[in-house]
């Protein structure tokens, strides 16, 4: 599973100018069933998604066509972690740690 973290690299405005499109690559996530959870952080200063069921290398594919990333208004840190315990919610993902 992956934490990944978009801090803005430019003002809101900027930001917001390219939400719908950030909002649609978002949804199609969320329809193939990668994205669990998204939001905005609070001070807002960027947001938090929470992803699973891809490798690394695609989780970083995916944070890479992020419009908000396209169009250099974001940058991404992506922590990987093992979500060995979950609610019943999100026991579909959940994982086994590797001994």
């Amino acid at each position: 599973m992956f934490v990944m973290e978009l801090t803005y690299t430019a003002p809101v405005e900027a930001v917001e100018e390219e939400m719908d499109a950030h909002i649609a690559w978002l949804d199609g996530y969320y329809a193939a069933g990668i994205f669990l959870a998204s939001g905005r952080k609070v001070p807002r200063d960027g947001g938090v998604i929470l992803a699973g069921g891809v490798s690394r290398a695609e989780i970083e594919k995916i944070a890479a066509g992020d419009p908000f990333a396209v169009a250099g208004v974001c940058s991404y840190r992506i922590t990987e972690f093992l979500a060995t315990k979950t609610s019943a919610d999100l026991a579909t993902v959940r994982e086994s740690p590797v001994v």
